[in-house]
């Protein structure tokens, strides 16, 4: 394997939407959630490791994380595991990575994943990657990763890329934030709109060049820990001095303002599992699209229903419901339409208030 292969594995959301099975202290990530018998980090780790050096896969959490991380990847040793302090979006996070990821190795290339997406086809996932890094090591590109889209989805951010582009790997025109249904329709008409899967590959030197032409400030606060990194001194200095940067995220800090931001129209079916009805996009389903996970039904009169309990024994007993969520975790059961699951992060925040916040 290359040596000069890294991953940054982003680890540290909560995923609120998957409320009650995502909680603060044991968010999506960490969980089966397509019951294959691996969680959805695990699964990552796994997919990335096809290509990149397991000792160069770092993962990027929630400091309150850590244990549950060094649990599930037993192969990842302590110095592998950036802890987070506070929670400030994905650009603060990238720079201090990609700083860490330098000074270790000047010649690094890498990608920044998340670690809760859902990829079938694994092996034209490797390839498409390992076609961005050869062109990030010859090349000063940021480059992001583009779903060809299937249907007008309003839940994500779009890229447009210049058609007139005869290489693989496109120059990107435009982001757009999550458009209207509307909007959605005419960006699949034309055909130069991709989803914006928030997977990125670059150079070491290439994104940290963009930061400090873009984010000075954020970039002179991490560059004072520069020989604190790889060191003892290094969370020490995170601790103190990562709750200072910017909460702003990786494309509005740089990917919408540098001139050197390309897209691979990948090919590899993908979903972001997002909600619970993403979810039930991906699962097995019976003859009335009833997608159930670890329970046990007697279902009548019902469909298009996605039903998980944390018991493969309990017995669920469902009859004339569809279009629901129906999930029994520890002390919540939810019952929930699933053309709302866009609020189940409300109704997660409203049980928090109401009952306490172990329950969210």
């Amino acid at each position: 394997m290359n040596k000069n292969y890294y991953a940054i594995l982003m680890a540290g959301g909560v995923g609120s939407r998957f409320w009650p099975v995502s909680k603060n202290d044991f968010p999506k990530q960490f969980h089966d959630m397509l019951g294959t018998g691996e969680t959805l980090i695990q699964k990552t780790f796994g997919r990335l490791s096809k290509l990149i050096p397991s000792e160069n896969i770092l993962i990027l959490t929630n400091e309150k994380y850590n244990d549950l991380v060094l649990e599930q990847l037993p192969e990842v040793t302590e110095r592998q595991v950036l802890l987070e302090p506070a929670m400030r979006n994905t650009a603060p996070c990238i720079l201090y990575a990609s700083m860490k990821i330098q000074k270790e190795n000047p010649d690094a290339v890498m990608i920044v994943a998340p670690s809760d997406h859902w990829i079938e086809d694994e092996d034209t996932f490797i390839n498409d990657v390992n076609e961005c890094f050869e062109a990030c090591e010859k090349t000063d590109i940021l480059v992001t990763l583009g779903i060809k889209p299937t249907f007008p989805n309003t839940g994500y951010g779009y890229i447009k890329f210049e058609k007139e582009c005869e290489d693989a790997i496109k120059k990107v025109a435009q982001f757009t934030e999550k458009p209207d249904y509307e909007t959605a329709k005419k960006f699949l008409i034309t055909k130069s709109y991709l989803w914006n899967a928030g997977i990125f590959i670059w150079s070491a030197k290439s994104i940290v060049s963009a930061f400090e032409k873009y984010q000075d400030e954020m970039t002179a606060l991490f560059r004072k820990g520069i020989d604190d990194y790889n060191t003892d001194g290094e969370q020490a200095f995170i601790d103190e001095n990562y709750p200072k940067a910017e909460n702003i995220s990786i494309d509005y800090a740089i990917l919408e303002n540098a001139p050197n931001v390309y897209v691979l129209p990948v090919s590899f079916d993908w979903n972001d599992l997002g909600t619970w009805g993403s979810l039930h996009a991906k699962l097995e389903k019976d003859h009335n699209d009833n997608a159930v996970v670890n329970a046990k039904t007697l279902l009548i009169e019902a469909s298009n229903n996605i039903i998980r309990t944390s018991s493969k024994d309990k017995i669920v007993v469902v009859d004339g419901l569809s279009d629901y969520i129906i999930v029994d975790k520890d002390d919540v059961l939810i019952i929930y339409p699933k053309k709302k699951e866009q609020d189940i992060k409300k109704i997660r925040n409203e049980v928090k208030d109401i009952f306490g916040e172990h329950l969210a």
